[in-house]
């Protein structure tokens, strides 16, 4: 296997990089509270980087979701590339493909995706769907809404058409709860299609934790440096150090595991096993290293308008929203143990 970026992927995670840099700042994520920003959204677009993933894949994806975790930039451009983008190119018929993907370039079509556990979400015989998902992320924002039912098939619903009501998380994600009450939607692909996009979902959302942890660990890192105390700066305190070098080494166990993980899946190999291990990663070490940030912040880590509590909130909901290590490793076990890694 080979994790080194191709042209194409090395420049869009530097344009994106850019553009998050310059615009989701500190100043203008606080300005927005719990709000998307809707003019980094355009940004996005316009710079043509969703329609970009269709090109530079899931790998692809989850190097431009690592810059939008380290900005924590509130905007659903991790959510909409892996059940919209990804989705559609991937199981979409030529006929779907040709209709939904300019909108999901354009980001006129913004698409979010509810997967419950099974038995949430029932289908009846014509095909309308019953039931709710307590939480999804960025439902407020989205046009569409991708929806996994209790037999495994996806449906593609507007937003329009469903009962959306708002929910506050710990990240400002712009959640809602869904309620269905016979809508219909659209199928995309067939039986298995369900199974893939949450693989391809927890490599995506792994490579935002990433990212999430390498901006937490980077803040302690340049407040470390300059903080002094009884005459020398934090930074060379032995403690700091190691309790630093742990979320350096935790922080580079979910880049890798979700590198892996992504790169089989582009290249269509069994990456099931592959997207639990990243899961679990982002899951665990994720929690212990937006900790460390805080804590190396000492007192400063406890005020809930400096930039690290951030990504503390965002590494804590992407841990509820991966699913406890726990879960993770039970699930992993169940897939090692029937032999089922396709």
């Amino acid at each position: 296997m080979d994790f080194t970026p191709t042209e194409e992927q090395t420049a869009a995670q530097e344009l994106a990089a850019r553009i998050f840099g310059d615009l989701a700042t500190h100043e203008r994520l606080t300005a927005a509270g719990a709000d998307t920003d809707a003019e980094l959204w355009k940004a996005l677009c316009a710079a043509g980087l969703p329609g970009a993933i269709e090109e530079t894949g899931l790998l692809g994806l989850v190097l431009i979701a690592e810059e939008q975790g380290r900005t924590t930039a509130q905007v659903p451009f991790t959510a909409s590339c892996v059940y919209g983008i990804l989705a559609v190119a991937r199981h979409g018929t030529d006929e779907q493909r040709e209709r939904l993907l300019p909108g999901l370039r354009d980001g006129t079509t913004v698409v979010t995706g509810a997967f419950p556990p099974a038995g949430h979400v029932r289908a009846a015989g014509d095909g309308s769907l019953t039931g709710a998902v307590e939480w999804v992320p960025w439902l407020r924002d989205a046009t569409h809404v991708l929806v996994a039912d209790e037999d495994g098939a996806l449906r593609l619903l507007p937003t329009a058409e469903v009962a959306v009501a708002p929910v506050e998380l710990t990240a400002p994600w712009a959640a809602g709860r869904l309620v269905l009450d016979g809508a219909r939607g659209e199928r995309i692909g067939g039986a298995g299609a369900r199974a893939d996009m949450l693989t391809a979902a927890r490599i995506a959302f792994a490579g935002l934790q990433a990212g999430v942890c390498a901006g937490s660990l980077a803040r302690a890192v340049a407040y470390t440096a300059v903080r002094e105390q009884f005459g020398r700066p934090l930074a060379t305190r032995q403690a700091v150090q190691l309790r630093a070098a742990d979320a350096y080494m935790d922080t580079e166990a979910i880049r890798v595991t979700s590198y892996e993980a992504a790169w089989r899946y582009d290249q269509r190999l069994p990456a099931a096993e592959h997207a639990l291990t990243a899961a679990w990663w982002a899951s665990e070490a994720g929690k212990r290293v937006v900790h460390a940030g805080q804590h190396l912040h000492g007192g400063m880590g406890a005020d809930l308008d400096h930039p690290v509590h951030r990504h503390f909130l965002w590494g804590r909901q992407l841990d509820a929203y991966l699913g406890c290590g726990t879960e993770l490793l039970a699930e992993l076990g169940d897939l090692i143990a029937n032999g089922d890694l396709s």
